[in-house]
């Protein structure tokens, strides 16, 4: 029943006519489960280890010609309805309602850490120096990088490889550069893609309350790291990779963060998660 609710968007008087259980258990059951899979989530969506850092690099390598590489970093937004409280947040630069969803994915588009929950108007760089991992990028990171986006273009980001403005004057190197880049971080796109295919409770969480939110993403990127990887195979509607809503997240807009969640193989994460 828990699975069936995260890969659809029927509403529980459709899952009570589905499972034939009356609504008040079919909403106890997700509610109980989904605790479960969060309390689980730090177990499936890991930072790796020194050993697979020097994995990861390589494939990286192999994948875009760029050195030390170990994750690609990316947000994204998940659509809701206009919360009560501070709703006018939520508004991002596409004219919906949403909350983020900040990811770091390795070479095989698994989560290697998330960090969850701040309203939709909140640019991704801002995103990023709210979460946890930025407080700790030197002890997690050490000498190897992750590959972003324009977003992530400043000083305050040295762990992060982006590519260079189009402003017209671009070399050869530069172009070159930026297509390596490019290469190398459409991972982190077409893992957002596949997560919103796969389970697509996240394409809209209308009526549904802000925490709860927070607990269905987690929840949905934990299980797809539990997929990837295990012989699950290409989709079947999209042989060629699940398409990513153009739902990226560069507005120039910064506000406060509210309701969040991280997970990572850090203590932090039993703490937050717990609560």
């Amino acid at each position: 029943m828990f699975l069936w609710y995260l890969a659809n968007q029927n509403s529980f008087r459709e899952l009570s006519d589905k499972f034939d259980v009356s609504q008040g258990a079919a909403h106890k059951v997700i509610v109980e489960v989904l605790d479960l899979t969060c309390l689980l989530a730090s177990s499936f969506i890991t930072w790796p280890t020194h050993c697979e850092k020097r994995t990861n690099a390589v494939l990286f390598r192999r994948a875009c010609g760029i050195d030390g590489i170990v994750g690609a970093i990316d947000g994204c937004h998940i659509r809701i309805q206009r919360p009560p409280v501070r709703g006018g947040d939520y508004l991002n630069r596409k004219s919906f309602y949403s909350i983020l969803l900040q990811g770091i994915v390795d070479d095989q588009g698994k989560f290697i850490d998330i960090f969850t929950g701040p309203p939709g108007r909140v640019h991704d760089s801002r995103m990023l120096r709210a979460s946890p991992f930025f407080e700790t990028w030197m002890q997690y990171m050490g000498q190897y990088k992750l590959l972003g986006d324009t977003a992530y273009i400043a000083q305050t980001y040295p762990f992060i490889i982006t590519p260079k403005r189009d402003n017209g004057a671009l070399t050869v190197d530069d172009q070159q550069l930026n297509a390596q880049i490019s290469r190398g971080r459409v991972v982190v796109e077409q893992a957002f893609g596949r997560l919103k295919c796969k389970w697509r409770r996240l394409r809209d969480l209308s009526n549904t309350r802000v925490d709860i939110m927070v607990k269905i993403i987690v929840a949905a990127c934990a299980l797809h790291n539990m997929c990837t990887g295990l012989g699950e195979g290409t989709c079947n509607e999209h042989p060629h990779g699940c398409p990513r809503e153009d739902d990226e997240n560069h507005g120039r807009l910064n506000f406060g963060v509210s309701e969040t969640t991280r997970t990572t193989s850090g203590p932090l994460s039993a703490n937050v998660l717990a609560r």
